[in-house]
């Protein structure tokens, strides 16, 4: 048994090895694991993250205490000074620092008017600014990311449709062949049909040629290497005929966009910095403490407090600047929530308009180019229609079919702008 096993097992790698790769192809991503691999795997996103990192520790800095000053001396120093030797040897000795007058002294620079706490708190708010600003770059990221998933199902679906008018075309000229062969068409007109199989065999290449560009636009947000043979990705390529009122996407959107996010916070970074400006204009005492040997005395201390006089007000220039930032931030505030109703409104309105075709064509357009292919070829076959009608009932049903599908991706792209507009996700 085990001999068996071994054998039954050593067949099945052979035939694996054998077998070519795409046989092994990766089921599709959906658009959930799509996201998070790009989350998880995009240089430009991972570099982003870096700011975030670099304004935590802007945090650190920002509310460090002053170093207190330590500083040392000595002085009367003689280097020729000289006295008689304790020995009573009648020789003198050499002593420089007989008179020596050694010193030290400490000192704190004491900051008052919460300097210190201003400034971590401007440092939290920049790190506030930094996240909202690492979102709003992955909000649009995220919009390419989706835009290239619904172009890459939108090349499958338009692959699979031309796949299945060739496949429709040969079956029609076989029908067609066989009526030659038994004397009811002309070779003219058969031969007339096999030349348009032509411009379906040019759509299929086509098509595959956009859908492979399409995964290599992919793969690279991805930073993936896999081949192209083993990369596929899998979701619903159709639409949803539901809108929420104008209103309430600009209500998400006013609550969710990060980029009005940062701009509020900006302001409230603003003022921050003007309280930190006043408070940089206080003055902050200098305390110390000195302590020295005098002989005869042979230790004393001593204490002492600098406080700068403020004659002059070196920090008004930053005052004011501050004041002015305000202002500034509070109308790029205002440009801000602007741009936020533009963005829903025009995305909302993109997407009625999909909606107004795509209904149209679904219940109607759609079903009638397929009954009156399906009625000419019918007539064709059996005599009631000419082969001009024939063809141009195939083309007109080719553009439709087409057209249909073109739109299910302008509506997924409207709903990925829309997505993008109200900061979240909120379209299919």
């Amino acid at each position: 048994m085990t001999w068996r096993r071994f054998r039954a097992g050593g067949r099945a790698i052979l035939v694996a090895w054998l077998l070519p790769a795409g046989v092994f192809a990766q089921s599709g991503f959906t658009w959930q694991q799509i996201k998070d691999k790009f989350e998880a795997t995009n240089p430009t996103l991972k570099a982003a993250r870096a700011s975030i990192d670099e304004s935590l520790a802007n945090e650190v800095t920002a509310y460090l205490r002053p170093n207190p000053d330590l500083s040392g001396g000595i002085d009367q120093i003689n280097p020729f000074g000289s006295q008689p030797s304790l020995s009573g040897s009648g020789r003198d000795v050499y002593r420089p620092f007989a008179y020596a007058f050694p010193s030290g002294s400490i000192s704190y620079l004491h900051e008052r008017g919460g300097k210190r706490e201003l400034r971590l708190e401007s440092a939290k708010k920049s790190t506030w600014i930094a996240n909202s600003s690492y979102l709003d770059q992955e909000r649009g990221l995220l919009f390419v990311l989706r835009n290239a998933f619904v172009q890459t199902l939108q090349a499958k679906a338009v692959l699979q449709n031309s796949r299945e008018n060739l496949d429709y075309w040969d079956r029609e000229l076989d029908v067609n062949r066989k009526r030659f062969s038994a004397g009811d068409l002309a070779l003219v007109d058969l031969n007339r049909l096999e030349l348009q199989r032509a411009q379906f065999e040019a759509d299929f290449e086509t098509a595959t040629v956009n859908l492979r560009t399409n995964k290599i636009q992919l793969l690279q947000l991805l930073n993936d290497r896999t081949p192209i043979e083993q990369f596929d990705v899998s979701g619903p390529y159709d639409f949803t005929d539901r809108l929420k009122p104008l209103e309430e996407y600009r209500a998400i959107a006013m609550a969710a966009r990060p980029d009005l996010k940062a701009a509020v916070q900006s302001v409230d970074l603003a003022k921050t910095n003007y309280h930190l400006a006043v408070a940089n204009g206080s003055t902050d005492p200098t305390f110390s403490m000195d302590f020295a040997r005098n002989p005869p005395i042979p230790v004393y201390l001593g204490f002492s407090v600098s406080i700068p006089l403020r004659i002059f007000d070196r920090n008004q220039g930053e005052k004011a600047r501050t004041r002015i930032d305000i202002g500034r931030n509070e109308r790029l505030r205002d440009a801000a929530e602007a741009q936020v109703f533009s963005d829903v409104d025009s995305s909302y309105w993109t997407l009625v308009q999909a909606l107004n075709l795509l209904r149209p064509y679904k219940a109607k357009y759609l079903p009638l180019a397929t009954d009156v292919r399906d009625r000419t070829s019918f007539s064709y076959q059996h005599g009631g229609a000419s082969l001009l009608d024939f063809l141009d009932a195939e083309k007109s049903y080719r553009d439709i079919r087409l057209a249909y599908l073109n739109l299910i991706g302008s509506y997924l792209t409207a709903a990925a702008q829309m997505s993008m507009a109200a900061g979240q996700e909120i379209m299919p």
